[in-house]
């Protein structure tokens, strides 16, 4: 009998829309407020710089899924090129990437419904999981479907503000601020007001900000028309990085000087209310409400299907590798949801810290994921060429660019490592991969010995 497969059910439109939902969450809507706290306006430039390393991450990424017909995310390519340690650590890392993200969005969720009903937030965070998984339960075009309404409100607002802001500035409107003028860039302290010190220290939530942007790669098992499709969505990476983060943040600090904006607060909630929109707060309270919806979507999706991959290639419980009857790894989604649902009880014992906690693990383990993609691909030109010449997807400028990426991760690391807020989740990340590495060992080692008694008893 026949097993049971993941089915290739999203289209264009869905991975078109994941890819922009992947680079637009809470990190931008909410965390850019910390950002611009630190950096000032230079927090355009981290933006632009992270986002220009990610773009070519992503091309790697293509190029090596599109290699190779039987790759199913990126996973497969560690096991192929680095081995079976390589993809059990980065597979169990990408998982406890989303987990964390997911976490951290769930908690926002509930801080979000707040706004409108004085209730616990585990209450709303609960019921946004309950949702969710009943939906992706049932087909992956759920989860597209989900994830293309999702982005287009994203989309939409962005567009709304980049739009307001534009006749704001033609028209030099004047706010409880001030006036809206592009000058508010430079005449607050100037464009690096906290020094180099400040530029560097938002590193770490705009590297947050950008999570989930490979999400093209791990759908990629269930998309039509791959070849097409995967390339089309990451060769348009650049203009949604300069104009929903740059143009968009160029504009909320036209608006508002950046000495205005809190890091408890939305900025984008705080430029529709100071232009005077009626109803704008709610509406984009609605809107972050969403996007961080959207976000723990995208971790459910994520992480059921890193666990499937994982089951599959022996490194998880076979357990997570049985799809149910519509195709979806159920098992996988189940145990996914359950410990996201620790978030919950995480804002509860440790509600200031926590959004900071999570982000700061996720954005270093999604570090760890995309050095990986990066050494897969040097690794790729080096030992297989003849892919390399038939591939109709070619990252740019490699192995040159790779190296660059790899350096300025390293960098980022040590930024965390060197600030007071950022070094105990660094810290205790290791811990992480030392515990992946054990259990890999062992697991190793039971699997020898099972061998060796099955050869014992043919013999």
């Amino acid at each position: 009998m026949a097993q049971p497969e993941l089915k290739r059910e999203l289209a264009n439109r869905h991975v078109q829309l994941i890819a922009i939902g992947g680079t637009i969450g809470t990190g931008l809507f909410l965390g850019s407020g910390k950002a611009i706290q630190q950096a000032g306006p230079s927090i355009m430039i981290t933006y632009l710089l992270v986002g220009i390393a990610v773009f070519f991450v992503m091309r790697a990424l293509g190029e090596l899924l599109l290699s190779k017909a039987g790759y199913q995310s990126f996973t497969d390519i560690a096991e192929d090129y680095l081995g079976p340690r390589a993809a059990f650590i980065t597979g169990w890392t990408y998982w406890f990437c989303w987990i964390m993200t997911a976490m951290a969005d769930v908690i926002a969720v509930g801080v979000y419904v707040q706004y409108w009903f004085d209730i616990p937030q585990w209450i709303p965070a609960v019921i946004c999981l309950i949702i969710l998984l009943g939906l992706n339960l049932l087909t992956v075009k759920n989860f597209g479907e989900l994830e293309f309404w999702f982005a287009l409100i994203k989309v939409i607002t962005i567009l709304a503000l980049i739009g307001i802001g534009i006749i704001l500035l033609i028209m030099g409107f004047k706010t409880d601020a001030g006036s809206v003028t592009i000058t508010n860039l430079w005449k607050h302290g100037g464009v690096f007001p906290n020094g180099v010190t400040g530029f560097l220290f938002s590193f770490q939530m705009v590297v947050f900000a950008y999570v989930g942007v490979e999400l093209v790669g791990v759908s990629a098992a269930e998309t039509s028309n791959p070849e097409k499709n995967i390339p089309s969505a990451i060769n348009k990476i650049p203009l949604r990085i300069l104009f929903f983060y740059v143009g968009a943040l160029f504009v909320l600090l036209c608006i508002n000087p950046w000495t205005q904006l809190t890091a408890s607060e939305s900025p984008f909630v705080k430029t529709f209310s100071l232009v005077g929109i009626p109803l704008a707060a709610g509406i984009i309270n609605f809107v972050v409400l969403t996007s961080a919806a959207s976000a723990c979507n995208s971790g459910m999706f994520s992480t059921s299907r890193i666990l499937y991959n994982l089951s599959k290639n022996r490194q998880a419980s076979p357990h997570f590798g049985k799809l149910n009857r519509n195709h979806v790894p159920g098992n996988s989604l189940f145990i996914s949801t359950l410990v996201i649902s620790a978030g919950a009880l995480l804002s509860k014992l440790v509600p200031e810290q926590a959004f900071g906690i999570v982000t700061t693990i996720s954005a270093i383990c999604f570090i760890w994921v995309w050095g990986v993609v990066l050494v897969c691909h040097i690794k790729y030109k080096k030992t297989r060429p003849e892919l390399q010449a038939k591939s109709k997807f070619k990252a740019p400028f490699t192995p040159a660019v790779n190296y660059a990426v790899l350096t300025l991760f390293a960098g980022i690391l040590i930024i965390m490592l060197i600030a007071a807020e950022t070094r105990p989740a660094l810290l205790f990340t290791p811990l992480w991969f030392v515990l992946l590495f054990i259990l890999y060992s062992i697991g190793s080692r039971k699997g020898r010995s099972s061998q060796d008694q099955n050869m014992i008893h043919k013999q």
